[in-house]
C-alpha cells in the first residue's frame, strides 16, 4: 500500500473516530431511546382505541413512514425557522430522528402487543389488575421479547442515519469526514474508511444484539 495512503489513514482515523463518540453514538441513543418512548405510547394508544387519539396516531406513522428522513430532517431545521420556531443542528436531528424511529418502531410494538394472547389480558383483570397495570405487568414483557430482534435491528440501522444530521452541520463522524476528504482531495480512501468505522460499530452492535436474544430465550426456558 502507498506510504501516503497508510499515512493518511493514520492520520484521520482518530479523528473520524472520535467525533463517532462524541456524537454518532450519543446522537443515536438519546433519539432511539425518546423515538421508543413514542413508539409505546402511539401503539397503546391504537390498541386501545381511543377514536380521536388513534387518528391522530394512525396520521402520524403515515406521514413519517411515507416521506424521507432527510427531508424530515430539512423541514425540521430549515422549514420551521419560517414559522418563527429555529433549532440549533443538534436539537433538530434528535427530534428528526425521535419521530422517525417512533412512527417505524410504534408497528413493530403495536404487532408483539397483538401477538399476545387476549387470554393474558382477561387474565390480569381477573386477578384485580387495570388495563394500565396488566399492560405493564404481564403484556408488554411478553411483547418485548416478540419485539427485540425488530427494535434492535432499527437501532443499528440508526446509527447508519445518523450521518444524514451532516446535512445539517451536526459534525459526526460522516460531517468529519467530509471536512477531512475537503482538505485532502482523497475522498475514496476517506469515505471507505469511514464505512469500515461504522461497520465496527454496527458490527459490535450485532453482537450485543445475539447476546440480548440468548438471554431472552434463556430467561423464558
Amino acid at each position: 500500500m502507498d506510504a501516503r495512503i497508510i499515512e493518511i489513514l493514520q492520520d484521520s482515523f482518530f479523528k473520524i473516530l472520535i467525533p463517532g463518540l462524541i456524537y454518532t453514538i450519543p446522537l443515536t441513543l438519546i433519539s432511539f431511546f425518546l423515538g421508543l418512548m413514542i413508539a409505546l405510547l402511539t401503539a397503546i394508544v391504537q390498541i386501545a382505541d381511543i377514536k380521536f387519539l388513534k387518528g391522530i396516531a394512525k396520521f402520524y406513522v403515515w406521514i413519517i413512514r411515507g416521506t424521507p428522513l432527510l427531508v424530515q430532517i430539512f423541514i425540521i431545521f430549515y422549514g420551521l425557522p419560517n414559522v418563527g420556531i429555529v433549532l440549533d443542528p443538534l436539537p433538530a436531528a434528535i427530534i428528526a430522528f425521535s419521530l422517525n424511529v417512533g412512527a417505524y418502531a410504534s408497528e413493530t410494538l403495536r404487532a408483539a402487543i397483538l401477538s399476545v394472547p387476549k387470554g393474558q389480558l382477561e387474565a390480569g383483570y381477573c386477578v384485580g389488575l387495570s388495563y394500565v397495570q396488566t399492560m405493564r405487568i404481564i403484556i408488554l414483557p411478553q411483547a418485548f421479547k416478540t419485539a427485540f430482534p425488530p427494535l434492535f435491528n432499527s437501532f443499528i440501522g440508526l446509527v447508519k442515519d445518523t450521518s444524514l444530521a451532516a446535512s445539517i452541520t451536526v459534525t459526526e463522524m460522516f460531517m468529519a469526514t467530509q471536512q477531512i476528504a475537503a482538505k485532502l482531495y482523497e475522498p475514496l480512501i476517506l469515505y471507505c474508511e469511514v464505512a469500515v468505522i461504522y461497520l465496527m460499530f454496527c458490527t459490535v452492535l450485532t453482537q450485543l444484539q445475539h447476546y440480548g436474544e440468548k438471554k431472552l430465550n434463556l430467561h423464558t426456558n
